[in-house]
This record gives structure tokens, C-alpha cells and sequence, in this order.
């Protein structure tokens, strides 16, 4: 573990595609420094490619997540969505704690907030337990205000055209 930096608190936001995307490459430098990398996702329990590849080629990096394999309803969440969602908050609550860990990303943890299925109480302790060493890293769109007013780093990823929108599916490797 590398004790010898300020970490902050940076956070990616908007409607672009690349917020998951722009964390792992944090991750990826963050490793080639020797530095140990733990990834939450919120909201997603089916699979993505990065979970290969951290399994198989990059020992200092663990992801988890705490989400379900359908899309949650903005409208309506499911009491497992939340209880998902919550189990993600104390995981990272541990970690942060624990210090075991030089960046700490939390994958979707903004729509998880926008949907209801934490709370802005819940979300803020975090950034307070973040040891001074540790980068702690917020993806998603909606990011809540008072989430972009306590990060250090801010960067909103501004969607300008899509294949989505000329009727292209997901690609496997691309989109997840």
C-alpha cells in the first residue's frame, strides 16, 4: 500500500457513455503503481467484462457487486434492489475503515442515490471516512449536489451522439 499522496475524492458524472469505463483506467494506472484497487457496482449483478479481467490478469484489483441482473425501476425499486444497494453502502463503509485499499470506486453509486435506493446521509459519510491516502472514486449520472460540491474532482461526460439512438444493441466488450 502507498502512503505517501493526498487522495481526493473525484467523481463522474452525465449522460455520456464512459463513467465505469474512465474509473477502470484510474484503476488500471493505480495498479501499474503498485497501488490495491477495490470496485463496488451499484445496480449491476450480471456480467461485465472487466470481472474477466480482473479475475484473470489483475491481482490487485477486486470488484463486487451489489445489484440485481435486471434494470431497476426508477419508478419502483424492489425491496431486494434496496437491500442490494444497502449492503453496498456497508461494504463500503468497511473498506474505507478497514484501509486496506489506495482506491475505492464506487460504480453507479450516484443513480443509486438519484433512484432512492440510498440515502444523501448515507453517501456523504463515506467521503468523511475516506482516509487522507485513500482516492475514492463516485460514477454515474445525476450526481447530487451536494456530492459534486465535496468532491475535489469533478468531470461530467456530456453524451453527443450514440449508436443506441440508430437502434445498435448493446455490444459485448463495448457497452459491457
Amino acid at each position: 500500500m502507498v502512503h505517501n499522496r493526498r487522495g481526493f475524492l473525484q467523481v463522474y458524472t452525465g449522460n455520456g457513455k464512459g463513467k465505469t469505463t474512465a474509473s477502470l483506467g484510474l484503476s488500471m494506472r493505480a495498479l501499474g503503481h503498485g497501488h490495491k484497487v477495490i470496485m463496488l457496482q451499484f445496480m449491476k449483478g450480471s456480467y461485465y467484462g472487466e470481472l474477466t479481467t480482473a479475475q484473470k490478469y489483475l491481482p490487485g484489483l477486486s470488484i463486487e457487486q451489489y445489484g440485481l441482473e435486471t434494470f431497476v425501476d426508477e419508478e419502483s425499486p424492489s425491496p431486494k434492489d434496496v437491500e442490494l444497494a444497502r449492503q453496498g453502502i456497508a461494504r463500503a463503509r468497511e473498506v474505507l475503515t478497514e484501509c486496506s485499499y489506495d482506491m475505492v470506486i464506487l460504480d453507479e453509486i450516484n443513480v443509486a442515490l438519484y433512484y432512492n435506493l440510498v440515502n444523501l446521509e448515507q453517501v456523504m459519510e463515506l467521503t468523511s471516512l475516506r482516509p487522507p491516502h485513500v482516492e475514492l472514486v463516485f460514477t454515474g449520472r445525476n450526481a447530487h449536489e451536494k456530492v459534486i460540491e465535496a468532491a475535489d474532482l469533478v468531470t461530467e461526460i456530456t453524451l453527443v451522439k450514440h449508436p443506441f439512438y440508430q437502434g445498435v444493441e448493446a455490444r459485448e466488450g463495448i457497452e459491457y
